[in-house]
């Protein structure tokens, strides 16, 4: 099982196949062990696939629900906007959840469910599967877009990873993959493919969605993954689309355009073992000079 702090995080599913039912994270947390030695953790498997869906949202919370599978974006079961989050938000276990426990448990799969809006003891939490978002979006670009999640939404503090037969998963929720301490921590933690559901709008996604996958993952040397809502000019809110897997060489496996789509790419653990032999970035960081400090588990 995979053990969160207070409140905000949950638990979807031990493995494929097992009881795939949510649990609340316990009230307290574990000391956080010392970094590790980053070193590719050998697993069966060499290389597996990853599928990320990138969905129309609609206005119907039923329908958002009904067709989400796999992997998603952030807040798949709403509209995207501080005005709908109360009305859309929902307990943990609640409707979305129970159905995303009943697709993994049936189809035998690891399922990162974007996120959705919680409500938890009178605060709303922008929460995916196994995380609670840690920094919130607040924005004002002068003429283009001001937008303020902290009107609405309160952040998580918490790390969230978790294992797989394949490889360890390091999670985030859009913004997130602004602040590089933490894709940094996750590497440091084990972890070689980070999984970031997400909406970026017209203003920052071209500017700087996929330069930001890329950096992070040729920095960290791990595949960074992002699951966009797919693109509705009419919304309040208008998100960029482009769902993308980036591989630790910068490039692109994947990528969708901005309209709905499922997107799938092979992840290579044999890749990303060779490329942290040839630049051996983690053996050659000089910590007698500077290192990452965690605060929290």
């Amino acid at each position: 099982a995979i053990m969160r702090c207070p409140t905000i995080s949950r638990v979807v599913s031990e493995g494929p196949g097992e009881e795939a039912e949510l649990s609340p994270a316990p009230r307290d947390c574990e000391a956080a062990p010392p970094f590790p030695e980053v070193v590719l953790v050998q697993r069966a498997m060499a290389t597996f696939h990853l599928a990320l869906m990138q969905l129309q949202i609609s206005s119907i919370k039923s329908d958002n629900v009904t067709q989400a599978c796999i992997s998603l974006p952030e807040c798949f079961n709403s509209p995207y906007g501080t005005k709908y989050f109360p009305e859309y938000a929902e307990k943990i276990p609640g409707e979305s959840t129970q159905k995303l426990s009943k697709v993994a448990k049936e189809c035998s799969i690891y399922l990162i469910g974007g996120s959705i809006p919680e409500e938890d003891a009178g605060k709303l939490y922008n929460t995916c599967a196994v995380f609670g978002k840690l920094h919130l979006f607040d924005i004002d670009v002068p003429g283009k877009i001001t937008f303020q999640e902290s009107k609405t939404l309160s952040p998580g503090d918490s790390f969230s990873t978790f294992d797989t037969p394949y490889c360890r998963v390091g999670l985030g929720i859009c913004y997130n993959m602004r602040f590089a301490e933490l894709a940094q921590i996750y590497a440091q933690r084990g972890c070689q493919l980070l999984v970031y559901p997400g909406a970026f709008n017209l203003t920052t996604g071209p500017a700087h969605w996929e330069l930001l996958q890329q950096s992070q993952a040729v920095d960290n040397q791990v595949y960074v993954a992002t699951a966009s809502p797919a693109r509705e000019d009419k919304t309040s809110y208008v998100a960029c689309g482009h769902s993308t897997v980036v591989n630790p060489w910068r490039e692109v496996l994947a990528k969708a355009g901005t309209e709905a789509a499922i997107v799938y790419s092979d992840i290579d653990l044999k890749k990303l073992a060779e490329i942290r032999q040839q630049i051996p970035i983690f053996r050659q960081k000089q910590s007698d000079l500077y290192a990452m400090e965690m605060k929290k588990p």
